[in-house]
């Protein structure tokens, strides 16, 4: 049975890493919590500027900054919005509003997918 996915590309400011980390493990804690198969953040290791598209300029990488990417996975499609309705709403996450967060949020790329090949 097809799973689905939530992907993001975020730029993180190096100096915000452990800010970051400790919301994302706050985050991994609640997602799992509510139904979430898996969570992973991943730092770049091997994501060098492209001439034409590439993951640092795909989030108008700056210095001073490192490129994430992480990715949640569900059951479904329906159960994926019914758990992110509901992260959203945990008063947990509710420290990490807009103006709290520890990177741009304008520049985060992210998006739903529907697994079509898997092991």
């Amino acid at each position: 049975m097809p799973r689905y996915v939530d992907g993001f590309v975020l730029p993180i400011p190096k100096k915000n890493r452990a800010a970051y980390l400790k919301m994302a493990r706050l985050g991994r804690k609640i997602w799992l919590e509510y139904g979430a198969l898996d969570y992973h953040e991943c730092i770049a290791d091997d994501a060098k500027p492209g001439k034409l598209t590439s993951f640092p300029q795909s989030v108008m990488l700056k210095k001073g900054e490192e490129v994430w990417f992480s990715w949640i996975v569900y059951k479904s499609r329906r159960d994926r919005d019914r758990i992110l309705k509901k992260v959203m709403s945990d008063p947990r996450m509710q420290v990490y509003g807009p103006k709290n967060m520890p990177f741009d949020g304008k520049r985060m790329i992210w998006g739903g997918f529907k697994e079509l090949v898997s092991s």
